[in-house]
């Protein structure tokens, strides 16, 4: 499964109010941004919300998963927990359901196993030893129109989704300025994942990089270096004007920028860099991909290991 029990980076206020259920369930713990849920702990029951895809009552199976989920991880009836019916997994003799949990605004899922007796339920990821995980997570990364530094044919290509306003994302943005110019061989690719739900002006951002990308692929990253470097000095209210600071700080047009902002194609581009991202499963930013291998959080040990396990196996394939 993904990263259960993570945190957002946040003030330790919003830190005490926000928890992911989802992360509970993790093998690793990362620290990043990502949309929370508030727990809240009650002993009235709850009502079931699990419905088979004919809309039909839960069936006991169903009942069985959300009662144990619920008992776990004490969810009360504000919580909303969703099992869907069960079905065939590519793994004989077990079944896989979707767990969706919905507290207000926000909302998770995850996948997990059954056994078909109904007494063993399973969480994590299955792999199938046959194929190549990282050819076909490559494969799913669209990089067509995104801001990219370093050479086109590098051997190495770190794709990073980001939220501007996400204080660990800025964290990578100083880890890789530190780190990229000990690795030419690296070549980075921006995707935008804005998490609106937490951060008010993280989308105005997005769409700052991407018209500013438009206008001059070169100057994204002048804007991209502005936003980190000043991000505690943005706010919900000033968002549109820094961003229009940064813009002509960087030497685009700001009547051609302006306009960018608050067109629909921009708005596009935002929207479809973050389905890729949801296609990938990113739940929390900043999600790294080092040549199809994920990272989620900004752990300069692990990025670093990462880019020097690539370029060795490329050694080695080459000898």
């Amino acid at each position: 499964m993904k990263r259960f029990n993570t945190e957002c980076a946040e003030e330790s206020a919003q830190r005490s109010q926000r928890r992911i259920w989802i992360s509970a369930l993790a093998t690793v713990l990362t620290l990043a941004c990502a949309p929370g849920l508030v727990l809240g702990q009650t002993s009235a029951p709850a009502a079931s919300t699990s419905k088979t895809s004919a809309g039909a009552p839960p069936t006991a199976l169903q009942k069985s998963v959300e009662a144990y989920l619920r008992n776990l991880y004490a969810f009360g009836p504000d919580v909303q927990l969703t099992v869907s019916l069960p079905k065939e997994s590519e793994v004989p003799g077990l079944l896989e359901t979707t767990v969706d949990v919905k507290d207000g605004e926000n909302s998770q899922s995850a996948k997990f196993y059954l056994s078909k007796d109904g007494k063993y339920l399973v969480r994590g990821e299955v792999s199938d030893l046959s194929k190549d995980p990282l050819a076909e997570t490559r494969a799913r990364i669209q990089m067509n129109d995104a801001p990219s530094l370093g050479d086109l044919k590098a051997p190495v290509t770190l794709v990073e989704f980001s939220d501007f306003q996400c204080p660990v994302c800025r964290s990578l943005h100083d880890v890789l300025r530190s780190l990229l110019p000990n690795y030419p061989q690296v070549r980075v690719v921006f995707k935008d994942f804005p998490l609106e739900s937490l951060h008010p002006w993280a989308r105005t951002a997005a769409l700052a990089g991407r018209c500013a990308y438009q206008q001059d692929p070169k100057a994204f990253w002048k804007v991209y270096d502005a936003i980190y470097d000043q991000q505690e000095v943005i706010s919900a209210a000033n968002a549109w004007t820094k961003m229009a600071e940064f813009a002509a700080a960087s030497g685009l047009n700001p009547d051609t920028f302006k306009a960018c902002l608050a067109s629909p194609e921009a708005a596009a581009a935002v929207d479809a860099s973050r389905a890729n991202g949801q296609h990938l499963e990113v739940n929390s930013t900043p999600t790294v991909f080092v040549n199809g291998r994920r990272l989620v959080g900004a752990d300069p040990i692990l990025l670093e290991q990462y880019i020097k396990y690539e370029l060795t196996q490329q050694k080695v394939a080459k000898n």
